[in-house]
Order: C-alpha cells, then sequence, then structure tokens
C-alpha cells in the first residue's frame, strides 16, 4: 500500500459526503474528570450504519466501478466490515454474499441482511471466513474485497482527516486495531497534514497478533479468545497494514475483556454513548495508563456502536457477559 495524498483524501471525503456528513468530536467533561487529561473522542458510531467502516466499503466500491464491470461481491466480517460493503452495493445494486463465523453478532447479521446481503456462516473464527470468502469468490467469479487494502484505507481516512483539523491541538490518539484499516487511516491523514499527533495501537490481549507482530517485526498469529471485542478477533495479521503500523505507530497497548467492559460502562455513564467492545478499547487503553496523561490532549474513537443489546445489558450491570 502507499499513502494517499491530501488531494486523495479530499476527493474522498467528497465522494462520501452525500451519505456521511462529517461526525462530530467532543471533549467531553465527565471523561476529563475520570481520565485527569482533555478526551476527544471521535464519533465513528453516528454514520449511517454505525461504524467507521462504511467510509471505506464506499470508496473501495466506486474505484472498484470505475474499472470495469462487477458481477458480485464476497468478502468476510465480523460485522462492521460487511454492513459497509453491503451498505456500498446496495446503492449500485450489486448482489453481495458476506462471509461470518458461526456464533457471530445477531444484531450484525441482521443489520447486515437487512441491506439486502446474502449471509453465508461458516464454523470456526474469522480466519476461517475469510479463507472460505476466497473460495466462494473463486467459485462464482465474483469480486473478492479484502479486509484491507489502499482504497479502504482510503476511504476510513477521511474520518481522521476531520478529526486532525477540527482538533489540530491533539497530542497523542489510542486506535483500536482489528485488521489495520482504521488506525492506518489515521496514518495516513497524519502524513497528508504532517501533523505531529501521536498514534499508539490497541489490541486485545486475547487476540495478540499484532502486539506481537509489532515486537518481532513479521507476521504473526494468535489464538483469539475475546468474548467482547468482536471487532478485533483476528487470528492473523495483515501484511498490508502491518508494514504501516510498525513504521509509523509508536506503541502498541494490550486491554482485556474486562477492561474494555469497564470502558463501555464508562462512556455509558459519561457520554450516553453506546459502544462496542472494540470501540471502547481505546478508553480502555487511556484508563490504563492514565497516570502519563495527566494535562494532555488526547484522543480516541467510538469506532462502532453496534452490540448486542443483551451482551450490552449485562455489561452495564457487572453481570457476566459471556
Amino acid at each position: 500500500m502507499r499513502y494517499p495524498t491530501l488531494s486523495e483524501l479530499e476527493q474522498a471525503s467528497q465522494l462520501i459526503r452525500p451519505w456521511i456528513p462529517p461526525t462530530p468530536q467532543y471533549a467531553w467533561p465527565l471523561l476529563a474528570k475520570r481520565t485527569g487529561c482533555t478526551l476527544w473522542l471521535k464519533h465513528e458510531n453516528h454514520t449511517p450504519t454505525g461504524s467507521f467502516k462504511v467510509r471505506g466499503g464506499l470508496t473501495y466500491l466506486n474505484r472498484l466501478l470505475a474499472k470495469g464491470e462487477v458481477r458480485g461481491l464476497v468478502t468476510a466480517t465480523r460485522g462492521n466490515h460487511g454492513q459497509s460493503i453491503a451498505f456500498a452495493a446496495r446503492q449500485s445494486g450489486i448482489p453481495v454474499t458476506i462471509v461470518v463465523p458461526e456464533g457471530n453478532s445477531v444484531e450484525k447479521n441482521a443489520a447486515m441482511r437487512a441491506l439486502g446481503a446474502e449471509l453465508c456462516e461458516v464454523p470456526g473464527d474469522f480466519q476461517s471466513a475469510r479463507e472460505h470468502a476466497a473460495h466462494l469468490a473463486e467459485s462464482r467469479g465474483w469480486h473478492p474485497i479484502p479486509a484491507v487494502h489502499e482504497d479502504l484505507v482510503l476511504g476510513v481516512a477521511t474520518y481522521s482527516l476531520e478529526w486532525l483539523r477540527a482538533v489540530p491541538q491533539l497530542e497523542v490518539v489510542y486506535l483500536p486495531i482489528g485488521m489495520g484499516s482504521g488506525i492506518c487511516g489515521m496514518l495516513a491523514a497524519k502524513a497528508a497534514l504532517q501533523h505531529p499527533v501521536e498514534v499508539v495501537g490497541v489490541v486485545s490481549q486475547h487476540a495478540p497478533a499484532y502486539a506481537r507482530a509489532f515486537v518481532s517485526g513479521q507476521a504473526e498469529s494468535a489464538p483469539v479468545t475475546t468474548q467482547l471485542a468482536d471487532g478485533m478477533a483476528c487470528r492473523s495479521t495483515a501484511e498490508e497494514s502491518l508494514a504501516w503500523i510498525r513504521e509509523g505507530v509508536s506503541r502498541i497497548v494490550q486491554v482485556s475483556d474486562q477492561e474494555i467492559a469497564d470502558a463501555m460502562r464508562a462512556l455509558y455513564l459519561d457520554t450516553h454513548q453506546v459502544a462496542e467492545g472494540a470501540a471502547a478499547a481505546g478508553l480502555a487503553a487511556i484508563l490504563q495508563q492514565q497516570s502519563s496523561l495527566q494535562g494532555r490532549q488526547v484522543g480516541t474513537v467510538i469506532s462502532g456502536g453496534n452490540v448486542d443489546h443483551d451482551m450490552y445489558a449485562r455489561v452495564l450491570l457487572q453481570q457476566p457477559w459471556c
């Protein structure tokens, strides 16, 4: 992958604007009191699919269609990426099949079907779903959409472009890592604007492949046992995003499911915002490291609000969620 230019980022912003107005960023007073820093939340839970991913889906499909006819689309997801592709495909009338692992979020599955996608559930984890999606695309002659691609990154980078322009005083941002498109989008916007913000990655300690690869410098796979952060439940790293992350991210913080649950609850108490597990990981890391952040301008993103209601209720009530 290559870094997009500022002009390309601005063109992508204009492309998605009919469907996605700029999302807000707020410094919530109760979060400042809780963390001891000025904490800016970028509200990507306010998009039409409740997640930042839709920016990437629209941009990717627009660029794909510019190259020629597309018979159909196939991709794998735990939910938000799939919704983004289904949303974009519906605008163009293109059929799409989305592969998910068995036991995936019931409500994310329902949202993808509501957008017109055919859903295919397969045994195993997200990696298994990726492998089945590749086979399905080949057998049908449909276009396979990867989890990470420079056109997906170009699209999702538009939220970081908005954010850094709106809050130029940001000193450090904590961003969750699933397959890496979101954090790579921040690195792209930072480079295009020549902004000095420090970028810190956050992974689930129950899905540590990227944390291990950040240290080792090579692709890694690791067991996934997180029960709460499905958006970060990636068994293997992607070569494209790993290269950017190792070059541009200052460090990676690992957070537990319990820390994520505490952060989900804190976000509701302090802002009344619903955050899915992966979307609360940034705050979980900030709370873990708050002693070093006192008085600073800090940011994190609510990258999605798509959490099953029964699980969320148990988190809020401090009950077992699995």
